[in-house]
């Protein structure tokens, strides 16, 4: 059998802390679950999907890991391996590792922890266990405009099941900030042995927008171009919103760039508490002019220049 690094399958090096070693896994699991592919793809996926998990098991478990960090030193991945006396002699094909059929993992795999699931080592007599197990959550991304994210609503997406496709409509709270997650309960993985379907998990995104950017996950940001007469007496202009057109009162001698803040219009923050809106300058010439304008803005050049 050939020896697996595992830690070149998940793409950590082996000084990798618990956390990053969840999320490359969290990461590659996703990019590569099968129910996200068809085809010839679907394949390929698979055998990377059980490698992920393979690896997932052993780097996770600090006892596992320890053992194979220590097994590990003097190998390469891809080289011809050969379990130790201690670890040979037991037949894996029908036993589980919490829920999972061993014939999922590798020869390798079962050569290494094979024994120490049961507690003790080749030869003895392995009890098979069957039971419930869950499906894996998904995780996915769901992509929305600002307005959807401000107003709500329900939106249609299709979800792989099996070797179909199925629409699902998602609640959208209204004024969810971009990076919150939906779970959607049972729209994960199949479940085994009569054990229920995991989740599916929804990390909402948000899409560039001609009008608004969203700042610090919960503020929208929009320019509001007036012309020089606007910003030196002031003015009252109506400004687009994710609710609606409003009134905004433009002081008389406002700068270019300059922010005015619209209290409580922004997105809702994970403490019940709203972001705000900022409506930012920009001091524009008009593409035209009529004579009397610019014989105006002639006194005025005259004026400043006395």
């Amino acid at each position: 059998m050939k020896y697996i690094d595992y830690y070149e399958a998940l793409g950590v090096p082996r000084t990798a802390t618990e956390k990053e070693i969840k999320t490359a896994y969290r990461k590659l699991a996703r990019q590569h679950h099968p129910d996200l592919h068809q085809g010839d793809a679907k394949k390929a996926a698979e055998e990377k999907f059980k490698t992920i998990n393979e690896a997932y098991e052993v780097l996770s478990d600090p006892d596992k890991r320890a053992k194979y960090d220590h097994l590990g030193m003097n190998w390469q991945s891809g080289q011809d391996f050969q379990p130790g006396p201690d670890m040979g002699g037991f037949d894996f094909r029908n036993v589980n590792i919490n829920g999972q059929d061993l014939h999922g993992f590798s020869d390798f795999f079962a050569s290494m922890f094979g024994g120490d699931v049961f507690g003790r080592r080749g030869g003895a007599r392995a009890e098979r266990h069957r039971g419930p197990v869950r499906g894996e959550d998904i995780e996915a991304d769901i992509n929305l405009l600002v307005e959807e994210l401000y107003n709500g609503g329900e939106k249609d997406i299709q979800i792989q099941a099996g070797r179909s496709t199925k629409t699902v409509k998602v609640k959208i709270p209204p004024r969810i900030y971009p990076g919150a997650v939906l779970r959607l309960k049972g729209l994960g993985g199949e479940g085994h042995g009569g054990g229920a379907a995991g989740d599916l998990l929804l990390q909402l995104k948000s899409l560039p927008h001609p009008i608004w950017r969203i700042e610090d996950q919960v503020d929208i940001e929009a320019d509001l171009t007036i012309y020089p007469e606007q910003a030196v007496v002031g003015d009252k202009v109506s400004v687009p919103t994710p609710d609606g057109m409003v009134q905004l009162k433009i002081p008389a001698g406002i700068h270019n760039g300059q922010k005015m803040r619209l209290k409580d219009k922004g997105l809702k923050r994970k403490n019940g508490s709203f972001g705000d809106m900022f409506v930012r300058v920009k001091i524009d010439t008009p593409l035209e002019q009529s004579a009397e304008e610019i014989e105006l803005y002639k006194k005025i050049f005259e004026l400043r220049n006395r």
